[in-house]
């Protein structure tokens, strides 16, 4: 069988913000550190991890928007070539297509239809079209109108819908769904993995595990800004195949699994301790916790900590 190719490839990914307290005085915040994704093509890839832990950061950083006080390091690959800023801009909302979290990615002054079309007019974009927005419930009227003139609900299932419009290598949905309904989550979940079985490559980001199992490939789990596991699907089935301690207070907190959580909460950023950043909250913590913590290879995943086994 011929091995996919991998579309997307992240290496030791940084995000760091810099910011005056005091008058002249800079200080460097380093928001993320160590992020390692990769995605195949006709593969979906789940990102997930409480809010602060770097994931809309990490759709930035790909598509080159973060901030202009942010700078970003570590290695960045797609399809096998270094993504320079330069081709981010050439390729983003072709090639690369973002679903963004925030509805304010819309114009708020270009009608519905025209925007995500991209201003195209022949028959087909426009039959195409008509076909995305049944699906999703929207009434043809629904292209005259501007993004004001929408619910929340429905300027959400809109941006969905910039995905479905054409044919991308690598599609990066931030955080999808927020206020649809639990049918329609279903259905944008559905369309992302059809997406991923005609080829492209998709990177989900978001914080409900129960729905990503449902149609991902594999899981990578960020805890305050690094990777601590990347699994295939089936190894969240149970709690005894998962590696890191974090991944496994995941698993212990969905409903099905007793809805039970560690004490504790994530480290904000001005306050991370050094070595592994899970490890004021870890039962398995030891001296050697407190030094560098390699992403290693073991049982078909990878993971960021020395007890794993």
């Amino acid at each position: 069988m011929k091995e996919k190719q991998v579309i997307l490839e992240i290496q030791g990914m940084s995000v760091s913000f810099d910011q005056y307290a005091h008058g002249f005085s800079k200080t460097t915040l380093e928001v993320i550190r160590d992020l390692d994704v990769k995605v195949h093509e006709g593969e979906m890839v789940a990102v997930v991890g409480s809010s602060g832990s770097g994931k809309s950061l990490l759709a930035h950083g790909i598509l080159g928007i973060l901030p202009y006080n942010a700078a970003l390091g570590g290695k960045m690959l797609y399809q096998g070539e270094e993504l320079t800023q330069e081709r981010k801009e050439r390729l983003r909302g072709n090639e690369i297509v973002l679903v963004p979290q925030s509805v304010a990615f819309l114009d708020p002054l270009m009608k519905i239809g025209p925007q995500i079309r991209k201003g195209k007019k022949d028959p087909a974009s426009r039959a195409r079209l008509d076909r995305i927005f049944e699906g999703y419930h929207l009434k043809k009227e629904v292209q005259d109108l501007y993004p004001f003139e929408l619910s929340g609900g429905m300027n959400r299932r809109v941006l969905v819908s910039t995905a479905m419009m054409g044919e991308p290598k690598l599609v990066i949905a931030d955080e999808p769904t927020p206020g649809l309904h639990i049918k329609m989550v279903r259905r944008v979940m559905e369309h992302f993995r059809e997406l991923a079985d005609r080829g492209a490559g998709v990177l989900l980001i978001t914080h409900d595990l129960e729905q990503a199992l449902a149609v991902a490939d594999r899981v990578a789990v960020f805890y305050a800004g690094t990777t601590v596991e990347d699994a295939p699907v089936s190894d969240f089935r149970q709690e005894e195949t998962l590696r890191h301690p974090y991944s496994k207070a995941l698993w212990q907190a969905m409903p099905q699994n007793g809805f039970r959580f560690i004490p504790g909460t994530q480290p904000y950023v001005k306050e991370m301790p050094e070595g592994c950043p899970f490890a004021p909250r870890c039962t398995q913590c030891t001296e050697q916790c407190r030094g560098e913590i390699p992403f290693r290879e073991l049982r078909g995943g990878r993971v960021r900590c020395l007890h794993a086994v």
